[in-house]
């Protein structure tokens, strides 16, 4: 069985799924979620679907990431995690922590990579005119949102869409995509998955 830790900022409706779909025969189970904000929604519903649950404000540490990475590795190294997955995790990982846990950190990201890396990926989408978005399940490497596609999953956009109607369509697949990621790279299969 893969212990995994799953690292949130917010309300964790990635992480829910997550959870969720680690029960029966999958080969992965959560045994942290690790959060950089005492006040994440997602702690709590962590703590309902029975998965122990740890902080380490971020803003103690002000710009010191180091400092910060340094007791984020805390816990992460008390739950030994075979795969950490940053679901909604709004803060950027140092090699310090990637390099520790190289192949093993997935992220799951706004956008049909490489198209529109780090932030505004719906409203940018919107911007340029595309026909279709979506959301790319990767592997976290040193370079932001660059590292190995391990699967994607394509929304059309529509006439009228804003921002906010085709983040709420992204978001739906993003709960049917990285579960079936996770499970995949649990069991050794890295081939990336689109849906």
């Amino acid at each position: 069985m893969k212990r995994v830790a799953i690292l949130i900022s917010g309300g964790g409706t990635n992480m829910v799924a997550l959870v969720q779909s680690m029960r029966g025969d999958n080969p992965a189970r959560a045994t942290l979620v690790l959060s950089n904000n005492p006040d994440a929604v997602g702690l709590d519903r962590a703590a309902t679907l029975g998965v122990p649950t740890a902080v380490v404000d971020h803003r103690a540490f002000g710009r010191d990431r180091q400092a910060f990475e340094a007791a984020l590795l805390g816990p992460l190294q008390a739950a030994n995690p075979d795969i950490i997955c940053l679901a909604g995790f709004m803060r950027i990982l140092t090699p310090g922590v990637i390099d520790r846990f190289a192949g093993r950190i997935l992220n799951i990201h706004p956008s049909l990579l490489p198209l529109y890396p780090g932030l505004d990926t719906y409203a940018r989408a919107l911007a340029a005119g595309d026909r279709e978005a979506g959301c790319t399940v990767h592997e976290v490497t040193a370079d932001l949102d660059a590292g190995p596609i391990l699967g994607q999953a394509r929304v059309a956009i529509e006439p009228g869409d804003t921002a906010d109607t085709l983040a709420a369509r992204v978001l739906y697949q993003e709960h049917r995509l990285y579960p079936a990621v996770l499970r995949r790279f649990a069991e050794g299969d890295r081939t990336p998955l689109y849906l």
